[in-house]
């Protein structure tokens, strides 16, 4: 889905931003072979699962995965089926896993796909054929104490899952720069998302790092070139974006929250003076705590004088 540029605020906040999602609005997005999405996700669960998938000490992940699952195969069933014996196939990449074991639905599976379930424990072999089947990252809330208990992320934004696990929401955001808003609303927000209705928010930075995964001990952020000038520091620069959904489980006061990343070379993701001049009042009200949280402090001047030249109607 198009990044919505209506969610960009200003003065830029580091807020909830929640919004209901209309009727029938899908929240997943299917992968197939040969995606960068795929390749990457198939690279972390190969080389780094124990970084991606998560579980705190008893929980029961069953009722989030078969919910997640049953949304999968109800809103894309060309992509994704559950049968009644356990079984589900992710019919885009011709596997499928039955009884925790992994099968080829046909002769062009990609033997890598079956190679990394393989290598997993019987457990998280569903989940992560899910996780390769579609672009979503996963993590569940548990609304009763506003923790998260399990996770499924192969490309976080710079943050590390494993340090994550079990926390409390509110710990979760407690990195952020200026995060006063969204730890206020830490619990709130809990049990909001795990009620009866479903939302999203979308959530956007612009850096110099040009893959999916940034886990930050995966890729070391890199930093703004001090000698390029505008023009040639936005060809560098990545317009990166996340919209984040949340299926919710009413009846466990749980819910399962989506992530899709999203990254795109800035000078082609902003082609509309009226998103570049958004996008630099955003960038301009930042505070200094948020532009060096955000790695935008040495880049924030000539971005900005490249946004306006934008926003003016210079997009050649």
């Amino acid at each position: 889905m198009p990044f919505n540029f209506d969610a960009i605020s200003t003065p830029f906040r580091m807020q909830p931003g929640l919004r209901r999602l209309a009727s029938g609005a899908h929240q997943l997005t299917p992968t197939r072979p040969g995606e960068p999405v795929l390749l990457e996700k198939l690279a972390v669960l190969t080389s780094h699962p124990d970084q991606a998938l998560l579980i705190s000490p008893g929980f029961d992940p069953y009722p989030a995965t078969r919910a997640l699952f049953d949304h999968a195969a109800a809103e894309h069933p060309d992509a994704w089926r559950c049968e009644s014996d356990g079984t589900v196939r992710a019919l885009h990449l011709g596997w499928a896993v039955k009884d925790g074991v992994p099968l080829p639905n046909d002769s062009d599976a990609l033997i890598e796909i079956g190679h990394c379930l393989a290598a997993l424990t019987p457990d998280w072999r569903s989940t992560a054929l899910w996780c390769l089947a579609f672009a979503e990252d996963l993590a569940v809330i548990d609304g009763s104490n506003a923790h998260i208990p399990w996770l499924a992320v192969c490309l976080p934004s710079h943050w590390a899952p494993e340090r994550k696990i079990g926390r409390h929401f509110a710990e979760v955001h407690a990195p952020v720069a200026d995060n006063q808003l969204l730890i206020a609303a830490s619990d709130h927000l809990a049990r909001l998302v795990t009620g009866r209705d479903r939302w999203e928010r979308w959530v956007w930075n612009i850096t110099s790092h040009p893959h999916l995964d940034a886990h930050p001990t995966r890729h070391v952020p890199q930093g703004w070139p001090a000698d390029a000038e505008a023009g040639s520091l936005a060809a560098l620069a990545f317009l990166r974006t996340e919209r984040q959904t949340f299926i919710p489980l009413a009846d466990h006061r749980q819910a399962v929250f989506t992530i899709h990343v999203e990254s795109q070379p800035l000078v082609a993701a902003i082609n509309d003076p009226a998103h570049a001049q958004c996008l630099h009042d955003a960038l301009h009200s930042m505070s200094a705590a948020v532009l060096a949280y955000r790695g935008l402090t040495d880049a924030r001047d000539r971005l900005l004088s490249w946004l306006s030249a934008r926003g003016a109607g210079d997009i050649g």
